[in-house]
C-alpha cells in the first residue's frame, strides 16, 4: 500500500503545477475568444429569404424542431407540455436500428424522471444496470453505482435504441400541441442574420417552407446543418464494431462490462432478457473487411481470445450468424456561433466517445436546462432578444457535459493500449485504483453516471490515479529507472486530461459564475 504521506506531498505538488498550467490555459483562452470563427463557419445549408416571401409564413408554431431522435423527441414533449405549439420534422419515422444510444445512465434516468418520460423505458424489454464490471489480465472487478440515496426505481437502463425513441416519439405525438411529420430538411431560411424557419422536402418529394420564432436543430451525429451554427471540430478515433451475443449469461447480471483488450476496450452490457450487446473498439478510422472475411478473422483470432469464459462461445456464435455493424465513434466539442432564431441540440452539437454511454445523459440534461430557460418567455418573436438571453444556455449546461466530456475521452484514452510503458502504467493503475472500493470507486463511477457531474472532482480523481500509479512504481524500492517512467506517466496523464480539457474551456468548465452570460435575466416582454 502506498505511504499516504507520501502520496498527500505528491498530490499537493502536482495540483499547484496543474493550477498554474491552468492559469495559463485560461488566460490563453481569454486572448483567443476575440471572436475570430474558424474557417468552417459556412452558410452552404441556409437560404435567404426573399422580401417577397415574408408574408407567406404560416406562424402556425412556436418551435421547429429538426430530427426526432432522442434529443429532438425528448423535447418536443418537454416543450409541447409546456404549451408550446411544436413541429417536429424528421427525416424518417421508422423505427432506428443502430448499434449505440443503448445505455442510459442514472444520471440520464433522473433527467427523463424529470422530464416525465421515465414510463419510455417500460415495455420495450428494457433492463435494469446497477453498475460496471471491469476485467484485465484475468482479473476483474465490480463498480456499483452509488444509488444508496436515491428511490428504488433510479438505475441504469439498457435497451434496443429504437424502441426508445419510436416510445419517446409516440409520447410526443400524442400531445395536441405537437405535430410530427416526415421530411428532409435541406436548408435554414435566414433573413437579415436570424433564422425564420426551414426549408424541407417531404416524403413525397414536394418542397415545403415552414416559418417559427425558434428553430432547434437536432439532426443528429451526421447532421447537414450544424456548419451554419457551430464551427465543427469532429474527430473519429475508432469505430464500434457491433454484434448481439443471444442467450448467454453476463458473468456480472444487470452491470455492463468493460475488457481491458489489446488493442482498446470490449464493451458486454444487456439490451433484452435475451440479448447482450457487444461492441469492439477498433483504433482508427479504418476496420477490416466485412464483405471478404476480414472483420470475421478480426474478431476470431485478436478479439475473442480476450473474451471472458462465459461469454466466449456466444461471441463465436455471433460472428458465424455474421450480422456485424460498424460505427465510427465521433467526437467534437460544442463551439456554438450565437444565433438569432436557432439553436444546436444533442450530436448535431456536442460528441463525445460513447465508450461511458454518456449522450443521452448529455442530451436529456440538456433539455432541462433549455426548458427552465424558455419558461419564463411568453413571446419568443424577439429573436436577437431570445438569442443573447439563450447563451446562458451554453454555459449553464458545461456542468454535466464538460464532465461526462472529458471523462469519456481521457478513458478512452487510458483504457486503451500502447507502446509506451508509462501509458500502460497508467491503465493498470486505474484499474487497481478502482479495485481499491469505497471513494477510489464511488467518486469515479458517480462521474460517470452523471450522478455527480463537478469537473473538478473528475480532475482530482483523474491526477489521483496519476499519482498512485507513481506511488507503486517508486515503492518500496525507487530505481533511476522507475522515477523516469512516473515522471512519464504524470506527463501522460496530463497530456491525456488538460488538452480535452482546454477543447471544453476551462473558463465555462471551472469558472461559470465568470462568464456574463451566467446572470443574464429573460428578455422584457
Amino acid at each position: 500500500m502506498v505511504d499516504l504521506t507520501l502520496l498527500g506531498f505528491v498530490l499537493a505538488a502536482l495540483f499547484g503545477f496543474l493550477g498554474l498550467y491552468s492559469y495559463g490555459l485560461l488566460r490563453k483562452s481569454q486572448r483567443s475568444c476575440s471572436g475570430e470563427q474558424g474557417d468552417d463557419f459556412a452558410s452552404t445549408t441556409t437560404t435567404v429569404i426573399d422580401e417577397g416571401e415574408c408574408g407567406s409564413r404560416d406562424g402556425g408554431c412556436d418551435v421547429i424542431i429538426v430530427g426526432a431522435g432522442v434529443a429532438g423527441a425528448a423535447l418536443a414533449y418537454t416543450l409541447g407540455k409546456d404549451g408550446r405549439r411544436i413541429r417536429v420534422i424528421e427525416r424518417d419515422l421508422n423505427e432506428p436500428d443502430r448499434i449505440v444510444g443503448e445505455l442510459l445512465q442514472p444520471g440520464g434516468y433522473l433527467k427523463l424522471i424529470e422530464l416525465g418520460l421515465e414510463d419510455c423505458v417500460e415495455e420495450i424489454d428494457a433492463q435494469r444496470v446497477f453498475g460496471y464490471a471491469l476485467f484485465k489480465d484475468g482479473k476483474s472487478t465490480r463498480l456499483s453505482y452509488p444509488l444508496e440515496k436515491f428511490h428504488s426505481d433510479v438505475a441504469g437502463r439498457s435497451f434496443h435504441n429504437g424502441r426508445f425513441i419510436q416510445r419517446m416519439r409516440e409520447k410526443a405525438a400524442s400531445l395536441p400541441t405537437v405535430r410530427l411529420e416526415q421530411g428532409t430538411v435541406t436548408s435554414l431560411l435566414e433573413e437579415k442574420g436570424t433564422i425564420r424557419g426551414v426549408q424541407y422536402k417531404t416524403k413525397s418529394g414536394e418542397e415545403l417552407k415552414a416559418y417559427a420564432p425558434l428553430t432547434i436543430v437536432c439532426d443528429g451525429c451526421f447532421s447537414n446543418l450544424r456548419r451554419s451554427l457551430c464551427s465543427p471540430k469532429v474527430d473519429v478515433p475508432s469505430c464500434f464494431v457491433g454484434l448481439v451475443l443471444e442467450n448467454c449469461q453476463l458473468p456480472f447480471a444487470n452491470h455492463g462490462h468493460v475488457i481491458l483488450a489489446d488493442p482498446s476496450p470490449i464493451l458486454f452490457y444487456p439490451i433484452s432478457r435475451t440479448e447482450v450487446r457487444c461492441l469492439v473498439d477498433v483504433p482508427g478510422q479504418k476496420v477490416p473487411s466485412i464483405s471478404n472475411g476480414e472483420m470475421a478473422k478480426y474478431l476470431k483470432t485478436v478479439v475473442a481470445p480476450q473474451v471472458p469464459p462465459e461469454l466466449h462461445d456466444a461471441f463465436l456464435s455471433a460472428i458465424e450468424r455474421g450480422n456485424i455493424r460498424t460505427m465510427p465513434n465521433r467526437s467534437m466539442p460544442a463551439a456554438p456561433h450565437p444565433t438569432p432564431g436557432a439553436l444546436l441540440m444533442g450530436d448535431a452539437f456536442n460528441m463525445r466517445h460513447p465508450l461511458t454511454g454518456g449522450g443521452m445523459t448529455v442530451a436529456l440534461s440538456d433539455i432541462v436546462v433549455l426548458r427552465n430557460l424558455l419558461r419564463p418567455l411568453h413571446d419568443l418573436n424577439d429573436a436577437p432578444a431570445l438569442c443573447k438571453y439563450l447563451e446562458s444556455f451554453y454555459t449553464l449546461r458545461k456542468p454535466v457535459a464538460s464532465t461526462i466530456n472529458t471523462l469519456a475521452g481521457a478513458l478512452h484514452k487510458v483504457f486503451s493500449a500502447s507502446p509506451d510503458q508509462a501509458r500502460n502504467e497508467m491503465r493498470q493503475a486505474c484499474f487497481d485504483y478502482l479495485s481499491l472500493g469505497g471513494v477510489f470507486s464511488n467518486g469515479p463511477v458517480s462521474l460517470l453516471s452523471g450522478l455527480n457531474p463537478r469537473p473538478l472532482s473528475l480532475v482530482c480523481h483523474f491526477f489521483a490515479v496519476a499519482v498512485y500509479g507513481v506511488g507503486r512504481l517508486l515503492l518500496p524500492f525507487p530505481s533511476p529507472k522507475r522515477m523516469w517512467i512516473g515522471a512519464r506517466l504524470i506527463s501522460s496523464a496530463s497530456g491525456i486530461i488538460l488538452p480535452i480539457i482546454k477543447a471544453e474551456g476551462v473558463r465555462q468548465m471551472f469558472f461559470p459564475a465568470t462568464v456574463p452570460a451566467y446572470y443574464r435575466a429573460p428578455p422584457a416582454n
